[in-house]
């Protein structure tokens, strides 16, 4: 007979192949409406494909035919198992906690604002001659949403020219005079009642830590302040991260990228302005620190409040976004409840092993060697004269290492699933990357702008 008679070990394999071809249908049906068409099709070849072996041991009679189910059975046991069980969890030890601050000046966006010939210009590179020559060549570029960017269109650029204005008059906010009486509060009441009313306004996820040393900078770099040190004396730093809209990050590095960074700065710092005035207005000091005006390093202090962990491209990496976020802080003397860094070391256990990132920036400022000792603290060292210089030219803030980060799919059930065995499963950390690659690319196209987006202008005619 060709079709054998089945006995509980065949209905098993064929269930186990009807289930393979019913996920990998639905994750292909997911990956059409995330707009992945790549993804979809493979998916789509995987869903007849994965449960052919379980089908033709399951149904059809040929020799030897129970010893390859009894086979085929116990690798799917031991696949499920190696994979899938949270086993072979790997923590990497290091020291990431700096031992140095970091002076503003010394970041490019403030060597970029440096006015070629002004005693503030030949100071900074009397005590740095050996930067000139790299902040030179980003200089000889267009720049940041210049008509000249490669990258340059009028309407994107003016999007997002028009929400950094916005960012510009917050920055009249962030750190008024404390206009009442102060109210006696329950820190845990307090805590809650902030987090809560942050997601109304649009936060994605709100952490609270304890103000360090190692948060702050040394030195203003920017504006009427620069050069001045900071002693900013609070006790309490609130960490508040909006999310940056997948398919507009898909973009990258062409407009809408910097149309979307721009536009959650500024939703960022409406949330913490708003925030600080609030603790203001109930009798408590508070500065709000957004795009532009930070006494702090958000990544820092947002990596102490339990929201991520700091990847290969030094941003900070999400649980459920990546680093498809924009940060903004408020520092304040009301006391509060803290929450717990994570500690989620998978984060960097995956990013040694995956360089997707690495691979694909254009500028090669990632580094694809692991993490080195510098200044006292294991990290990753990008090379941000090379970013910014590419930066420079194109007159985006690229993204693209944003964009085919793993960790930035979006926060959906599969792709949260995928995330839980990510940070449970050592083994499952090693294949997650390479799938990743076979499903999206190695190196991925950037996505084509919306419909909406693509104006013409209109040529002028002679009445």
């Amino acid at each position: 007979m060709l079709i054998n008679k089945l006995n509980l070990l065949n209905i098993i394999l064929i269930g186990i192949g009807v289930i393979a071809f019913s996920i990998t249908l639905y994750i292909a049906v997911i990956s059409l409406f995330e707009k992945e068409k790549l993804a979809a099709r493979r998916l789509l070849e995987l869903a007849f494909l994965l449960p052919l072996p379980y089908l033709v041991v399951g149904l059809l009679n040929f020799p030897y035919q129970t010893h390859f189910a009894r086979a085929l059975f116990l690798l799917t046991g031991i696949v499920f198992i190696l994979l899938l069980l949270p086993i072979g969890k790997k923590y990497i030890v290091g020291n990431d906690i700096p031992r140095l601050k970091v002076d503003e000046r010394d970041i490019v966006l403030s060597r970029n604002l440096l006015k070629i010939g002004t005693k503030r210009f030949i100071e900074y590179y009397k005590h740095h001659p050996e930067r000139k020559i790299a902040d030179d060549e980003f200089r000889s570029r267009p720049g940041l949403l210049s008509s000249d960017g490669s990258k340059y269109n009028p309407f994107t650029f003016a999007s997002a020219d028009a929400s950094f204005n916005i960012v510009e008059f917050l920055k009249k906010a962030v750190d008024e005079k404390v206009t009442n009486k102060k109210i006696e509060l329950a820190p845990a009441e307090i805590s809650n009642y902030i987090k809560n009313w942050s997601l109304k306004l649009g936060a994605h996820n709100v952490g609270i830590t304890k103000l360090k040393e190692y948060h702050l900078y040394s030195h203003i770099g920017r504006g009427e302040s620069y050069g001045k040190p900071i002693t900013q004396k609070h006790k309490y730093a609130i960490v508040f991260i909006v999310e940056m809209d997948k398919f507009m990050l898909g973009c990258a590095p062409a407009g809408p990228i910097i149309m979307e960074s721009a536009q959650q700065y500024l939703s960022a710092g409406i949330i913490a302005t708003q925030i600080a005035a609030f603790i203001r207005n109930i009798g408590y000091p508070a500065r709000a620190h957004i795009d532009g005006n930070y006494h702090i390093l958000c990544p820092l202090v947002a990596m102490d409040a339990g929201l991520g962990e700091i990847g290969r491209i030094g941003l900070l990496i999400t649980p459920d976004l990546g680093p498809r976020v924009r940060i903004s802080v408020v520092t304040t003397d009301l006391t509060l409840i803290t929450d717990k860094r994570n500690f989620d070391n998978t984060v960097i256990d995956f990013c040694t092993n995956c360089k997707k990132c690495a691979n694909i920036c254009p500028a090669k400022a990632i580094p694809f060697n692991e993490r080195e000792e510098i200044d006292g603290v294991k990290r990753w060292q990008i090379n941000s004269e090379a970013c910014f210089t590419y930066w420079c030219t194109t007159g985006t803030d690229c993204g693209q290492c944003i964009r085919v980060c793993p960790y930035s799919h979006p926060d959906s059930f599969f792709h949260n699933l995928v995330r839980y065995y990510v940070r449970n499963s050592s083994i499952f950390r090693k294949i997650a990357a390479p799938i990743d690659d076979f499903l999206y690319g190695r190196k991925p196209d950037s996505k084509e702008q919306p419909e909406w987006m693509k104006i013409k202008k209109q040529r002028k005619t002679n009445k």
